[in-house]
């Protein structure tokens, strides 16, 4: 895959893959699931440029499991690969543990 560098306070997911089992045993077919919400940071920007002119580091990284909103962001494609190009403000939450 090429070497992606976002920019200021943007950030690249991957999408992660949600389980297509209900809790019941019934297997859901892709025409009825829904785009991922959870996503493996694969690259971050250095972060956010402040009016002052200082930056604010961000506060994901590479690496990050995290979750964005169902709407969040720009998909694009890259050497064949589904990508989510997202701000950092887009981001919900970072998955620990």
């Amino acid at each position: 895959m090429s070497k992606l560098r976002p920019l200021h306070d943007r950030v690249i997911v991957k999408r992660l893959e949600e389980e297509r089992v209900s809790a019941g045993g019934i297997v859901i077919p892709d025409s009825a699931t829904e785009k991922p919400t959870r996503g493996k940071v694969i690259a971050a920007g250095t972060g956010r440029i402040l009016e002052d002119g200082k930056v604010r580091p961000m506060s994901v990284k590479e690496g990050d499991v995290v979750l964005f909103g169902k709407y969040a962001g720009q998909d694009i494609k890259v050497d064949g690969e589904e990508l989510v190009f997202l701000k950092e403000d887009d981001i919900v939450a970072v998955i620990e543990g």
